[in-house]
This record gives C-alpha cells, structure tokens and sequence, in this order.
C-alpha cells in the first residue's frame, strides 16, 4: 500500500542587509562571488520569510511552490540546485538507513509567505531561499551545520547564504572551481552587539526595473572600476569591518558601511549602460543623515543601499531621538514607528536639509523600525492545511 502521509517542516528566515557588498559572480552558474561580503541580519519580528516544505506519496508528481498565494517557476536552474542538492543528502541517509522513509523521491510542495514587499531591494530572495532551503533540512532531518547549507542557499541566491545565520554575518568568497569554500560564517551573534538598529525607508514597493541577476553580469562586462573593486577595495573594508563588529566600534562601522555603498553605486554608474538603482529619494536619505551626524559632531547614522532605492539607516539605541528623531518629525504620518521600544522624541527637523525633508515626505511610502536579530526559527506554524492544500492561494 502506498504511504500517502504528509511529511511537513516550517520554518521562518530573516533578512539580512549587506554592509560589505557582494556584486559580481566569477562563475554565474554556481553564484559564486567576485568578493567576499558582511551583513546584518535584522530581526524576524520586522521582515520575515516563512515556509512550509512537504512530501507526500499523495501530492502529483511535480514539484510546486506557492509564493504570497501564487504559483511560482521551480523549473530554473537556481532552485532546482537547491532541490537536487538536499535530496543528496536526503538520499545518503536513507542508504545508511533502511528504516527511515524514502523522502528524497517524493514531490515536494512548498509554501512561503514575505511580510515585506518582494522584489523591492528587501532582499527577498535571501531570505526566501534561505528559508526554502533551511525548511527542506528539516523536512529531511539533515544534521547539516549553517554553513553547510550555506553552500547549497548560496546556489539559489547569493546572499541567501548569509541568511542562515543570526547577527553579524560574513559570506567568504572562496577560491576553489566547485564552491564549496565559497560558504557564510559567524562573525558574532545578535547578542554580541544587541543594540544595533536599522530604520528602513520604503521608497517604491515596486519591482526594480534593472534585477540585481542582470546588474551583475554588466557591470562585470563593462565597469572599468569593478576590478579594483573586487581586487582592493572590498578586501580593505572587510577587514575593517569584521574588526569593527567585533570591536563594537560603531563610528568605524558607520564609516565603513557608507563608503560601501557609495563604491557599489559608482560601480554600478560606471557600467554601461549605466545602472541607476538611487533616485531622488535615495539621495535626499544620504542628506539626511549627513545633516544628523553634522548635528551629532560625530558619526551616530550609517546609510547603505543595496540594489534598489531604499534606504537603510543604522544606528545604537542610545541615539534613536538623535537619528530618528528628525525623520519621525518629517515621516511622522507613515506606518512603522509604533515598533519603536520606547515613544520617540521628534526633534532636530530644523537640522535636516529642507529640500531633503520635502524630498522625503514626497516619497517615502513607508518605514521600517528594526533591530539585529537571529538565523532561522523552527516552527509548529504550518501554511498548509491537514489535507496538504495551502492556507492561502490567489
């Protein structure tokens, strides 16, 4: 008699948001990076990916995924890596293990959910192939560590990699042909340096007109400042910057993190055709928080954009009035501030540029108030119901 039990895990994956940029693949088909790259990952509470992977003798024989109610693609080379890869290692258990059920051979069905926009430089894709890839582990009962599932998210989405583990998050771009020390590692925990916060500027919800896929293989064909890019600017911040992390050394991190994102963009604008990823918007934010530090006498914000126009301001708690202060008296009809751990005290307006903040008013849709947080969280929570069908489709 054929099994027709639903095996099913869930589990919810986070964002992160890179300080250290990764752009640019030395071998495309593998996502292997041209640099190495460090991020933050934020908490789960705020922007999350969850997913649900199950297999059932029951389930039609192809494999499904259902993204926000919508039936999604699987048959791209990406996820399909990601696939092929786990039901290896599914495979090699079941070999040394005659009792345990033949999972690896059964369709699986797979359900996620984003709370945030996809596809609007959020990094969506991070952490939906990392939670992809993290609920099939359990599904399969792999006693596989982060970093070696690392290796297989990283096949799915770069910086998904690094979305598999909590607070402070290094992706080694490796040296060998298969990648396989191309991985994410620990740089510290959430709980080494907790009170880092991350004020996220929604400015277009909509999709990016440039994928960050297509960027990449541009800018490597055509940017003349990539190379020295990839070859002494980022092996310079990365040192900098893990030692900074580790230092709790926020005015350096700050530094580090702007000068960053400024490399990344003029990379970008040096491609050709060039890639605009920053609008107004975007460049009234930089003001902004050049007019707040001003104010501080000393570094307190730290912008950083990745590809796409929104911007992410970090910053301690100890300065949340200094630095969202002025933007909550600019912003203060948006969504988003009532996450704030303690009422925030509007001031310094008068301290920010006043064409910025008309900038800003004009177009920011919403606003993110997040902190550091953890790698993915196992949970009861299932999408689907006890018929196997999803919860919620479109």
């Amino acid at each position: 008699m054929t099994d027709s039990k639903i095996y099913q895990a869930s589990t919810t994956a986070p964002v992160n948001i890179a300080v250290v940029k990764y752009w640019g693949k030395r071998d495309a088909k593998l996502n292997l990076p041209t640099n190495s790259s460090v991020s933050v990952t934020l908490s789960q509470k705020d922007l999350r990916t969850h997913t649900t992977a199950a297999c059932s003798a029951a389930f039609p024989s192809e494999d499904t995924l259902l993204l926000n109610g919508s039936p999604q693609d699987v048959s791209g080379a990406r996820t399909q890596a990601c696939f092929r890869e786990l039901r290896a290692l599914r495979s090699a258990l079941e070999a040394q293990d005659s009792s345990l059920p033949k999972l690896a051979a059964l369709p699986l069905r797979i359900v996620s959910e984003n709370n945030f926009p996809t596809a609007a430089g959020l990094a969506s894709s991070a952490a939906g192939f990392a939670a992809l890839v993290r609920a099939i582990a359990n599904l399969y009962e792999l006693p596989s560590s982060p970093t070696d599932l690392s290796r297989i998210a990283r096949q799915g989405s770069g910086s998904a990699c690094r979305s598999l583990f909590g607070g402070y998050v290094a992706w080694q771009m490796g040296n060998e042909v298969d990648g396989s020390d191309s991985v994410a590692v620990e740089v510290a925990p959430a709980s080494h340096w907790p009170t880092m916060r991350a004020l996220i500027l929604v400015v277009s919800a909509e999709k990016k007109g440039v994928s960050s896929t297509s960027g990449m293989q541009i800018t490597v064909a055509t940017s003349e400042l990539f190379q020295r890019r990839a070859e002494v600017v980022v092996p310079k911040h990365m040192e900098l910057m893990e030692k900074a992390i580790k230092e709790k050394d926020f005015e350096t991190f700050a530094k580090v993190t702007m000068m960053e994102s400024n490399s990344f963009h003029a990379t970008c604008l040096d491609t050709y055709p060039p890639i605009f990823y920053l609008n107004d918007v975007s460049r009234a934010a930089i003001r902004a928080v050049e007019d707040i530090n001003a104010a501080a006498g000393k570094t307190i914000a730290a912008y950083t954009f990745d590809a796409g126009p929104n911007a992410v301001i970090y910053f301690e708690e100890k300065d949340l009035d200094a630095v969202a202060g002025p933007l909550k008296s600019a912003l203060s009809g948006l969504d988003g501030w009532q996450a704030a751990e303690r009422e925030i005290k509007v001031q310094g307006l008068d301290k920010v540029d006043e064409r910025a903040v008309k900038v800003l008013k004009d177009g920011v849709s919403r606003i993110i108030l997040t902190s550091v947080g953890e790698g993915p969280i196992k949970t009861e929570e299932s999408l689907l119901k006890a018929d196997g069908t999803a919860l919620r489709q479109n």
